[in-house]
């Protein structure tokens, strides 16, 4: 069945169904993204406040057979939340539905609307002495429905998971416009298929979150940062399987740094503070989070004498202060901003088996120099196997000099991941960015069942048509 696009009169239904302030006015920054590789479209955009506004309006496209674009944020990097091409679609935002609706100190969990910023989600928690772990870098701006449809990770997966394993229940629209009444506060419930975790990562293809119970964890009773300079990831590797056997689960984050990402700040972001006199070639920011009792600096500088004696490290500093933990932090978290800021050639969002990282490192560069010319960032989560791994002009030369080359230098830095048996998409999902890749890399019998699923749940093929998997 072909998709139809939002007519004049599917509007005035609209109207007519929801209350005044639902329809909102498409303005420019519903159809932007990030990266600006896509220019969006929308025939309406809807912002309902409630639950059974989104089943009205998910009801209505379903009988009319209009495409509909989940919103959240905005933030996300692969094009799941925009669409260029095709019927102009509904353009479904939950900003409207920000609510807490509840907080559970006792159980570690509290429910909360889609529309809720996770930055005022992290506040929540720790009004109520509690922490929800995850956290990235866009945590001002990005929506928790977003995040899960994303299946986001972030800084903190080493310790906590990412957002599928911070979650314990979910609201949401099916397709058809039914509603999934699944916000259990449960840890356990075998009562048959998990659609809880069907949903989440399914990118808004497979209907729309709408509300949560997440996942809490008790405040570590103290915090430490840490500084370390590395020779090379090998060393970076050894040093996260000593700090692990040191304090076990207290290790919060383990975040590997080349210099190229404190080059690129000082050429970018200047008043970022640098934390190295002369900047190391590589560094690793640790994190940790230790129960009552426990010294988070001690622990650290206990660690970094050992890593010391065994050759691993060979330069650090440990934070001294909540002020000092920031400029740590700020300087990690402000990498992604000034890569945008260089203009890659190609990000990759790329997993790997972690002792494949020192190998890849090492042999990718050669690989992409048989291409030209170019500097490479590589920074990323260490402690889950995630790397950043980007690609940008060399000096004097800019993105648009060698956009011809984009998709070359992303086949061949995928195909090594591939051939070392790692994911293209390690948090960012795939969207529209990757539905090739995901043909290309994916297993068979994975990609086949997929597409069941989704004829299964979604057989109009509404639902965020073209992201994940190919429009029909």
């Amino acid at each position: 069945m072909s998709l139809k696009p939002v007519t004049p009169a599917f509007v005035d239904t609209l109207h007519a169904t929801l209350p005044e302030g639902a329809l909102r006015e498409i303005t420019p920054n519903y159809l932007e993204e990030p990266r600006g590789r896509w220019a969006g479209q929308a025939g309406v955009v809807v912002a309902p406040d409630n639950v059974e506004d989104v089943a009205k309006v998910i009801g209505l496209a379903h009988e009319a057979s209009v495409p509909v674009i989940p919103y959240g944020g905005g933030t996300g990097l692969v094009g799941g939340q925009i669409v260029s091409d095709g019927p102009a679609p509904v353009l479904l935002s939950l900003e409207r539905m920000r609510a807490i609706r509840g907080i559970y100190p006792e159980e570690n969990a509290m429910v909360v609307e889609a529309g809720a910023i996770l930055s005022d989600v992290h506040d929540a928690a720790l009004e109520a002495d509690r922490l929800y772990p995850l956290s990235i870098a866009a945590k001002g701006s990005a929506r928790i429905g977003g995040l899960l449809s994303t299946n986001a990770g972030g800084v903190n997966v080493l310790r906590y998971g990412n957002a599928r394993e911070l979650c314990l229940g979910i609201e949401a629209v099916l397709p058809d416009g039914q509603i999934y009444h699944g916000l259990k506060r449960l840890r356990k419930d075998n009562a048959g298929y998990d659609l809880k975790d069907l949903l989440i990562g399914a990118e808004g293809t497979l209907g729309v979150i709408t509300a949560a119970s997440l996942r809490l964890a008790p405040r570590p009773a103290g915090e430490g940062t840490a500084l370390m300079v590395v020779d090379n990831p090998q060393a970076a590797l050894s040093l996260l399987s000593m700090a692990r056997d040191h304090m076990g689960d207290g290790v919060s984050a383990f975040e590997l740094i080349h210099k190229a990402g404190l080059d690129f700040l000082a050429e970018t972001l200047p008043d970022i503070r640098q934390p190295f006199a002369e900047m190391p070639e590589w560094f690793v920011l640790i994190d940790v989070g230790l129960a009552r009792g426990l010294d988070p600096a001690e622990a650290l500088e206990t660690l970094f004498g050992e890593a010391l004696e065994a050759g691993l490290v060979s330069d650090g500093m440990i934070a001294q202060n909540e002020t000092q933990r920031h400029e740590f932090w700020e300087v990690r978290e402000q990498i992604p901003e000034a890569n945008r800021l260089i203009g890659s050639i190609s990000s990759h969002d790329i997993s790997l088996p972690m002792s494949a990282i020192p190998e890849f490192i090492a042999t990718a560069p050669d690989h992409i120099a048989r291409l030209g010319e170019f500097r490479i960032n590589c920074f990323g989560h260490l402690g889950d196997g995630n790397l950043h791994y980007n690609v940008f002009p060399a000096p004097g030369e800019s993105r648009a000099d060698h956009l011809d080359l984009r998709d070359e230098v992303k086949r061949v830095v995928h195909d090594l991941v591939h051939e070392m048996e790692g994911s293209v998409s390690a948090e960012h999902g795939i969207g529209r960015l990757k539905v090739e890749d995901l043909e290309r890399y994916g297993d068979p019998a994975h990609l086949s069942a997929m597409r069941a699923i989704k004829a299964a749940l979604d057989p109009v093929g509404i639902m965020n048509p073209g992201a994940v998997l190919r429009g029909r």
